[in-house]
């Protein structure tokens, strides 16, 4: 505890570290605690890690010049060339096309949206905290936190570290929520989601694409990568077991209705559509943002955007904070903005299950939405949702007009 920081970062995602560029921005001192030794993992790798950008998420990039950093975007930013009959997107695995959306409404210098991948957009944000004299500690978990009205006390890794603030972007299991006594308020989830790299010995017996059946949901977004949604419950995911081949194989058969045969399996991961928020984001001298703030189903890939918006509203805050040029509760407004766009996803998120559910009412409703996203309309309106171009006009970046930084 030789140093002190003006701030923490529990976790080195890409919300963290963007967090932390914000605040190096601004000459504060920062340091972030990574549990992970490794940066790289099996789930971050293509596909499992591709990831959408959505309109603000851009924006903030392009503010900090870090998109024209990012190669893969650059690959497969047009992938299709917007043909009209290419697909832009879905809302609970209902496609919506390019052709059907009136972008129009929407006018600005950038891309509404793009294609990224994890691992990348973590490499260039590391990179640009190094750069910015960010202190990043890897392989060093938080363990537990405690305040006081001058600052925070950080035991991690069987080390004592001391700051100003703390800020928690470590996840849906956050130690700084806990700490931080966070009420953390929502829904339970409805089914076990799965995310897989496999072999089949019979792969032809899978159709390409998201499949809806009687008994859940498969997608195969290219040969051997499947991720699946089995209505258990979450059932599977709360027992805290390992996915084993034959446990992969059975609920695959089943959601398939196929007699398939997974000969290897690589990678196995469970997920689930619980969803949760803090009542607040901050309290005290402790702060969250991104999954520790709100956890929600990744269906639609909201979850990455959400974050960085936190990011980027609470960075300038604390900031202006710790620099002691903000006026009277300007920090205690990163909870009043941030929160309900929070909740308008974790609705977005229950909404997209509704229909989802394999049960005469959610066929029901399938069978609206697939009518209205074949609408100008309607599709227009999921884009603008997904693509976040809503909160982009509430910040004042369409037209290409941006906040001051």
């Amino acid at each position: 505890m030789n140093t002190t920081y003006d701030v923490i970062i529990s976790g080195a995602g890409p919300v963290g570290l963007f967090l932390a560029c914000e605040l190096a921005l601004a000459n504060c001192t920062v340091l972030v605690l990574e549990k992970a030794e490794d940066a790289q993992s099996p789930l971050k790798q293509m596909p499992f890690g591709i990831r959408g950008l959505s309109a603000p998420t851009i924006a903030a990039l392009d503010r900090r010049g870090l998109l024209d950093q990012l190669e893969v975007p650059k690959r497969v930013k047009n992938p299709f060339g917007h043909v009209a009959s290419a697909q832009a997107g879905h809302f609970a695995g209902i496609p919506f096309l390019h052709g059907d959306i009136d972008t129009s409404q929407w006018p600005q210098r950038l891309p509404h949206s793009l294609i990224s991948e994890l691992a990348e957009l973590e490499a260039v944000l590391t990179r640009r905290a190094l750069e910015l004299g960010v202190a990043i500690q890897r392989g060093v978990a938080v363990s537990g936190a405690t305040q006081d009205a001058d600052g925070v006390a950080v035991t991690a890794g069987g080390q004592a570290f001391a700051g100003r603030w703390l800020v928690g972007c470590d996840g849906a299991r956050s130690v700084v929520r806990k700490a931080g006594g966070f009420t953390f308020e929502g829904t339970e989830p409805e089914f076990t989601g799965y995310t897989l790299k496999a072999d089949f010995a019979d792969p032809d017996k899978l159709p390409p694409g998201r499949n809806v059946t009687a008994n859940g949901m498969y997608f195969q977004s290219q040969p051997g990568y499947l991720a699946m949604q089995d209505f258990d419950g979450g059932a599977f995911h709360q027992t805290g077991e390992a996915v084993t081949l034959a446990h992969a194989q059975a609920v695959l058969r089943r959601i398939s209705h196929t007699d398939v045969t997974i000969s290897a399996l690589h990678v196995a991961s469970t997920w689930t559509d619980r969803a949760r928020q803090a009542t607040s984001y901050r309290n005290g001298r402790m702060l969250l943002a991104g999954d520790a703030a709100h956890i929600h189903s990744p269906l639609g890939g909201q979850g990455l955007n959400l974050g960085i918006g936190d990011a980027a509203n609470l960075g300038w805050k604390l900031a202006a904070t710790i620099r002691g040029d903000a006026p009277a509760g300007l920090l205690d407004t990163y909870h009043a903005e941030r929160h309900p766009v929070g909740a308008r996803v974790l609705d977005w998120s229950r909404a997209q299950v509704a229909v989802m559910r394999p049960t005469p009412e959610g066929r029901a409703l399938r069978a609206i939405f697939e009518d209205l996203l074949k609408t100008r309309d309607g599709a227009s309106y999921i884009a603008g949702r997904v693509w976040g171009i809503a909160e982009l006009a509430r910040d004042g970046e369409l037209s290409g007009v941006r906040r001051a930084s």
